[in-house]
């Protein structure tokens, strides 16, 4: 039952940061100088993940050279001395780290991209990570959710509380009581009006799901937006097994979003001590101007 894959759904084109996502991949924008998707994928490999599979589409190669071996840029810092950099570049992908890829051939929704990677997951347990969602704590998100799985051995869903007014941006968890930080849940919403949301609990981008959400996914249902949405499926498998909801603990940027996106570096660049006291001065005179 140990948790040995992730899938990434990174298909998407990323239209609300063209034109910088006209020919880079959305994930690719740097946070500080990691692109997104590396946050992501080195929590992924935190939590123990042995395997990831990116299900991309055939637009976006620069994702896919991001995480192949470079010989000729390790030689020129080789050359040039620069060990630090080496070091990042080598250490991308660990030594006991796989990376695969797979083709979504049809934009059809996040479940249709999950579903794009059954046949490489197989009949196990696995974490999906989208990686617009990036996540910052001294324990990962996904790291306290592979704690969770061990002890209840069902599905879970990372979830955050938002203003009541805002659950018509998100799936929206239907409960019936919530005693701790984890608790079983009875249905979800994909995008609720605030007046018909069951809660303020929504779901954020980690999940670890049992293979059988895949005889759900392979019924291709059409749901909100008119894609296959990963929301419909976990509620119908809420018939068969127990689903929980986690209340993770850490501070979540949308990255998808500019201002996410924004909040995010700057959030980050203020882990950095090198960066700190000059982000600081910088951010105080923009202030007092």
């Amino acid at each position: 039952m140990k948790i040995r894959k992730a899938v990434f759904p990174v298909a998407g084109l990323g239209v609300r940061f063209i034109p910088a996502t006209k020919f880079m991949p959305k994930e690719m924008l740097p946070i500080v100088d990691k692109p997104i998707v590396q946050y992501a994928v080195e929590e992924a490999f935190d939590a123990g993940i042995e395997e990831i599979i990116f299900v991309n589409s055939e637009r976006k190669k620069g994702l896919e050279k991001h995480f192949k071996n470079d010989p000729e840029l390790e030689k020129f810092l080789k050359d040039k001395g620069k060990h630090d950099l080496l070091k990042q570049v080598k250490e991308i992908v660990p030594k006991h780290g796989k990376i695969k890829f797979v083709i979504q051939d049809q934009p059809l929704g996040l479940g249709h991209a999950i579903w794009c990677a059954k046949d490489i997951v197989g009949n196990e347990p696995f974490a999906v990570i989208l990686a617009d969602d990036v996540i910052q704590n001294k324990v990962s998100a996904l790291s306290q959710m592979v704690e969770q799985f061990n002890e209840f051995k069902s599905s879970i869903i990372a979830a955050m509380e938002v203003e009541k007014n805002q659950t018509n941006k998100y799936g929206i968890l239907d409960f019936k009581d919530k005693g701790t930080d984890i608790f079983k849940i009875k249905g979800m919403v994909e995008k609720p009006s605030p007046d018909k949301a069951p809660s303020n609990f929504a779901v954020v981008g980690r999940y670890i799901l049992t293979p059988e959400i895949f005889d759900f996914l392979e019924k291709k249902k059409i749901g909100a937006g008119g894609e296959i949405q990963l929301t419909d499926a976990i509620a119908e498998l809420l018939d068969i097994q127990s689903v929980y909801g986690y209340k993770f603990k850490g501070t979540r940027f949308d990255c998808g979003d500019k201002a996410g996106y924004q909040m995010a570096n700057l959030a980050f660049t203020m882990e950095r001590p090198e960066l700190k006291d000059k982000m600081l001065k910088f951010i105080k005179k923009i202030i007092d101007q």
